[in-house]
């Protein structure tokens, strides 16, 4: 099952990209209990602690591209992206992307699952919005 949430942010892609892909304060805009840490340049690892089950992943950022590409270690039951886009004004769009394959609840199209999927992912955005917000010095976010 596939889910899309879009946000737009208050300052321009490449202030964006550079806090979202920030390992060192990603807990501040991700959802639940994701630890993110650098492994090398470009190359994260993750571990969700999430509802008690542990979960390790691994995160490639493009830079060039705005990008963050992400998926669980050794299986293609989970990935997403973060994609942010320049738009007019000084500000930008991040577009996040999640695909839940396999005998996950979010998968299966469960309406609780689903629904909180769809909750985490506007509220990831949100938190992201607030971040930027105050590490660009700006007001408000879209």
């Amino acid at each position: 099952m596939e889910y899309e949430a879009s946000r737009t942010m208050p300052a321009d892609g490449r202030v964006v990209f550079d806090i979202a892909a920030d390992t060192q304060t990603m807990h501040r805009w991700l959802p639940g209990e994701i630890d993110v840490h650098e492994v090398a340049p470009g190359i994260a690892e993750a571990e969700d602690h999430a509802r008690g089950v542990d979960r390790e992943g691994v995160m490639r950022t493009s830079p060039e591209r705005f990008r963050l590409e992400w998926g669980t270690r050794g299986t293609p039951d989970y990935t997403g992206w973060l994609q942010v886009m320049d738009s007019p004004g000084g500000t930008s769009e991040v577009v996040v992307h999640l695909s839940f394959l396999g005998d996950q609840p979010e998968a299966t199209g469960e309406a609780q699952a689903h629904d909180h999927a769809e909750r985490e992912l506007r509220q990831a955005l949100d938190r992201l919005a607030q971040e930027v917000a105050r590490r660009a010095g700006q007001p408000g976010g879209g």
